[in-house]
């Protein structure tokens, strides 16, 4: 039976002010999306962003915006859609949707991008694949920050986000799926009104010529998630974690965030003293990242490791 081909329509709001050029990657019929703002260059190190589990670069627009007003508008800003999300392809083989696969994917954009390292921002998943990508290729990393990601997720965050995609599939109107986006959304956000819920889930999510909803993402990504109970004992991978050890990091956690525990969070400022650590008042996963307050930390965060490169 052949599989169906995932599309993404090409006025996609969600994408509006994103336009994106595509590197084939791996086999020949597959495709990385790749957002490039500010300037390329010589000595100009970017900030590349990788998005969460199922994510796409969408999710870092407002950031991208406040970054630049903070700290420079012709700053590179590399926002990337790992395969099987947003407007890059899906795997033919899709036992490759693992982080150490997608780490050489973002390795092989650089290389296409000629950029000889980054600070890499990594949400969730995004986050395991900088340090998948650290691992591979240490000398790439220039600085991290990672927003709810660390060695091992919680299988409770993985079990809701399972839940909460099945029942989503099974909408069939756009006053159903508003209503139950809404409410999964609203624990996570709970200070958001209606309309930004409303954006948020129309970042994974939208609604075909049918009234449909479809997802901005490879499905199979939901299958994948079937084997995870709540009771499940994950051991960390601390020797990913160890990987970026020699480069400067910024350790980010969302107040309400169910994918990395407080505990292991905790444990990743003690095994790395000299990290920046911050917590996200009252939001949940992903980060928002739409307000300078929560922008300008990751800003200075660049602002100080170049500087201290520079005097090197």
């Amino acid at each position: 039976m052949l599989q169906r081909v995932r599309t993404v329509p090409d006025d996609y709001r969600s994408f509006q002010n994103l336009p994106v050029t595509r590197y084939a990657v791996g086999p020949a019929d597959e495709m990385i999306a790749v957002h490039v703002s500010g300037r390329l260059g010589v000595d100009r190190i970017p900030l590349v962003c990788v998005p969460g589990y199922q994510r796409n670069m969408s999710d870092f627009a407002d950031f991208a915006n406040h970054f630049h007003r903070a700290y420079g508008a012709d700053w590179p800003v590399l926002l990337i859609d790992l395969k099987g999300r947003g407007r890059s392809s899906d795997r033919n083989d899709k036992s490759r949707y693992i982080t150490t696969v997608d780490a050489r994917d973002v390795i092989q954009i650089l290389a296409a991008l000629a950029v000889d390292g980054g600070i890499f921002l990594g949400q969730g998943y995004g986050g395991q694949v900088v340090m998948a990508l650290a691992a591979e290729r240490p000398n790439l990393v220039a600085g991290a920050v990672l927003i709810d990601a660390g060695p091992v997720s919680d299988p409770r965050g993985l079990v809701r986000l399972r839940n909460n995609l099945k029942d989503l599939d099974g909408s069939r109107s756009e006053a159903g799926f508003r209503t139950m986006s809404r409410r999964m959304l609203s624990p996570d956000y709970p200070a958001a009104n209606e309309g930004l819920l409303d954006v948020l889930a129309a970042r994974t999510h939208y609604l075909d010529k049918r009234g449909r909803v479809r997802a901005l993402f490879d499905p199979y990504l939901v299958k994948m998630l079937e084997a995870f109970e709540h009771d499940d004992i994950l051991v960390p991978q601390w020797p990913l974690y160890d990987a970026l050890a020699t480069a400067p990091l910024m350790l980010m956690r969302t107040q309400l965030t169910e994918q990395v525990r407080r505990e292991t969070f905790e444990e990743m400022l003690r095994r790395r003293r000299d990290s920046e650590g911050y917590v996200l008042e009252g939001q949940g996963s992903p980060a928002l990242l739409n307000t300078v307050e929560d922008v300008e930390p990751i800003a200075e965060f660049v602002r100080k490791l170049l500087k201290q490169r520079k005097a090197a």
